[in-house]
């Protein structure tokens, strides 16, 4: 049994046991890093393309698109410090940086952000240029704001926050933030208290749609629709959340992670449903499902547990029990996502015993079940570290010929760029 198969086997075994897990780990790591010989920063084409000014940036989430669509401009989030609070009450900077000559333009300010997402700035569609939608905090309510470049000025203020927003800017969906704050730290928001705590499956509103145009809201699914569909006896007396909501490129399905808790054990499962809340299906409920990526419209990637096969990257086909296992090697979690034109696979890990997270980029093609190859590697100082940590969240510019990341291998999170040009054929 080798180093990664040992390593999965702990996870397994402490699952159920956070606060053991996370020292189990910590011990772990301390004792490998200690003997290591490998202690570098970063090794690989990693480019800072943020500034080195005190504070730090990032960007946040695998899903989406910092730049726009000429591969100039980039979104980050400017803050002062991201290791003690995975969602601090200072307010943060939106910025836009200028890869050309690396200037920094102000956009706007954030009072709800976390250590995770930030707050969810991206391009908005269809043009991906003109505007910028992001999250805030006024007048006691979440809300999201669009910024006109082009008018250098805000443009409307939205009646809820954004978690996901269609590709062609019409319309976007969200959730509660203050109960998955409370339930998964760096992932929510704390400006407000979870009015649902103590409620094990609220019959409450967990999902919404907003019309970007004209900010009207409707509401979707509520915890207790989510806990009636194909519900199992893991369910009763468990405690809901939903999470990591994902549009399909055409917007007209998306994709929940609906996870529940009972007696310390976690269960999450894949569902898909239409826009229209109808055709909802089941597409992975092996107890373990972690972060996916529509490929296109009918198929999904994932880094899942099978029951038969173990946990492992599988694509699968939307409504089906259909998949096929890719990079039975690449036996660890990470962010995957796809390459704008669908022939490349970028993912990472997170730091290994010696404090080491990788980059791979893979191919569905080459071999059996596709070819991996590593592109860079970065050192996570133990500073940033369990809810604190900083995932490197590696995403596509929209040519495809390059990625970014945050990292924290300088000392400070920052935004980095790894070319992929001598890479893709």
């Amino acid at each position: 049994m080798g180093f990664v198969e040992i390593e999965n086997a702990g996870k397994k075994m402490f699952e159920q046991s956070p606060v053991i897990k996370r020292s189990a780990k910590r011990v772990y790591q301390l004792a490998s890093y200690t003997v290591s010989n490998e202690k570098f920063k970063s090794e690989g084409d990693v480019v800072r393309v943020s500034p080195n000014d005190g504070y730090e940036y990032f960007y946040g989430y695998y899903d989406k698109f910092p730049w726009d669509i000429s591969d100039r401009y980039m979104i980050a989030l400017k803050v002062k410090q991201t290791y003690k609070s995975v969602a601090p009450k200072e307010p943060g900077t939106v910025v836009v940086i200028d890869v050309n000559n690396k200037k920094v333009y102000k956009i706007g300010t954030t009072n709800s952000w976390n250590v995770q997402q930030g707050c969810m700035a991206q391009w908005l569609g269809p043009d991906f240029k003109s505007r910028i939608i992001y999250n805030d905090f006024r007048d006691g309510k979440y809300c999201s704001v669009i910024y006109s470049l082009k008018n250098k000025k805000e443009e409307k203020v939205l009646p809820i926050p954004v978690y996901d927003v269609a590709r062609d800017g019409s319309f976007a969906l969200s959730l509660d933030f203050s109960r998955l704050h409370r339930m998964r730290p760096g992932y929510g928001y704390s400006n407000l208290p979870d009015s649902t705590k103590g409620e094990l499956c609220p019959d409450k509103t967990c999902i919404w749609k907003m019309d970007i145009e004209t900010g009207e809201v409707t509401e979707l699914f509520k915890y207790t629709d989510m806990a009636a569909f194909e519900s199992d006896e893991t369910m009763k007396g468990a405690e809901h959340k939903v999470n990591h909501l994902m549009i399909s490129p055409d917007g007209k399905r998306f994709m929940i992670l609906h996870r529940w808790f009972l007696k310390g054990r976690k269960h999450t499962r894949l569902v898909t449903v239409n826009v229209d809340k109808m055709e909802m299906y089941n597409l992975s409920d092996d107890v373990f499902v972690s972060h996916c990526y529509w490929k296109n419209n009918e198929e999904i990637l994932s880094f899942l547990r099978k029951k038969e096969t173990g946990n492992h990257y599988y694509l699968m086909k939307d409504k089906t029990r259909e998949y096929k296992m890719y990079w039975p090697k690449l036996n660890t979690d990470g962010h995957c996502s796809y390459s704008p034109d669908g022939r490349y696979i970028i993912t990472d890990t997170y730091p290994n015993r010696k404090r080491i997270a990788s980059v791979y980029l893979c191919t569905e093609r080459g071999s059996e079940s596709g070819l991996i190859e590593r592109v860079a590697r970065v050192h996570a100082p133990f500073r940033y570290d369990n809810d604190c940590r900083c995932d490197l969240h590696p995403r596509w510019n929209r040519t495809g010929n390059a990625v970014c990341i945050d990292s924290v291998h300088e000392g400070k999170r920052g935004l980095y760029v790894i070319s992929l040009e001598d890479k893709i054929k």
